[in-house]
């Protein structure tokens, strides 16, 4: 069985994290308080579930295939 490509999903999900904190700057710049408060919760949890990708990642590695 293949491994899955968890790599990949951890590089996706903290380019968009990233990309969404910028976003979240670039709204305060602009006068948009209402809305960065949510953009940064949505990405905090791009980071969490990059965070949790990875610990999968290592269990995956530890576990015997069968």
């Amino acid at each position: 069985m293949k491994q899955a490509p968890f790599g990949v999903l951890f590089a996706v999900l903290t380019v968009l994290g990233t990309a969404l904190v910028s976003f979240a700057f670039q709204l305060r710049a602009e006068g948009y308080e209402q809305y960065v408060q949510d953009v940064t919760f949505v990405a905090g949890t791009a980071y969490f579930t990059a965070i949790m990708t990875v610990v999968m990642w290592v269990r995956a590695r530890r576990m015997p295939l069968s």
